[in-house]
């Protein structure tokens, strides 16, 4: 049963690996055998100390994912790899009559477009390969709830979601499972704002029948889950890790 688990011998390419959900995916990965690929705007040098704990190695590729124009060169930098994570993200907060296109197109090219765009060239690489792969979006709760005033995050978390099974539809032929992650309210950068507003940090706990904020470490066993044999049959799942939130 622990071999289905093992990620020995395996690349995964994480974006967004330096802090947070992200660093704690790659960290997780690490653990379960695979070297990291992280690619970022900064230095993951922080993560790339605690992979190489792990015993595992790390290249970091240095890339703005703001546009789909850096991807041919994250992938070639990268080599091969056998899971690739989407975990890049943006939010804007404003109140939908307030907001503007200036809010709208980075978080909808961030956390949907350019997840689109190194899905397909990850798949096409493993196509040409004869060979499958694991690729692993991570979603939201805003992929099931509309939230308040994040339009265009909730729009993108929601195309994330459609487009998780769209490609599993396409990809799974070939050994592509294509699979996503929907953290519930964690403590990361993007939440800071509302953990700092104590009536909505208070309405947000209260709702949680865990009772507290996700952490990042959460994350960890599901991603080596989606990474590994052990969800071989599964395709197109969006899975919340939430606390229990959605069932509240």
């Amino acid at each position: 049963m622990a071999g289905l688990f093992d990620l020995t011998g395996r690349r995964a390419l994480v974006t967004g690996a330096n802090t947070g959900l992200g660093q704690a995916i790659a960290v997780g990965l690490a653990g379960a055998g695979a070297d990291i690929v992280a690619v970022g705007r900064s230095a993951p040098d922080e993560t790339a100390r605690m992979v190489s704990a792990a015993g595992r190695k790390v290249t970091a590729v240095s890339a703005d994912l703001s546009s789909i124009e850096p991807i041919a060169r994250v992938m070639a930098e990268a080599g091969p790899i056998d899971i690739l994570v989407n975990n890049a993200g943006v939010i804007r907060r404003a109140d939908s009559v307030a907001f503007t296109e200036a809010d709208w197109d980075p978080v909808m090219d961030v956390n949907l477009k350019v997840a689109f765009f190194l899905s397909q060239a990850a798949a096409r690489a493993w196509i040409a390969a004869g060979r499958g792969g694991k690729i692993i979006q991570v979603a939201s709760m805003l992929s099931f709830q509309g939230g308040v005033r994040v339009p265009s995050y909730t729009a993108a978390k929601s195309g994330l979601a459609g487009l998780t099974k769209a490609l599993a539809n396409e990809w799974a032929a070939h050994g592509i499972n294509v699979n996503a992650i929907a953290p519930g309210y964690f403590v990361t950068n993007n939440t800071e704002a509302l953990r700092a507003d104590p009536t909505r940090s208070r309405q947000i706990l209260e709702r949680i029948p865990a009772g507290r904020w996700g952490t990042p470490e959460d994350l960890a066993g599901v991603a080596v889950f989606l990474a590994s044999a052990a969800s071989d049959y599964m395709h197109g799942a969006v899975v919340p890790v939430d606390g229990g939130w959605l069932a509240r």
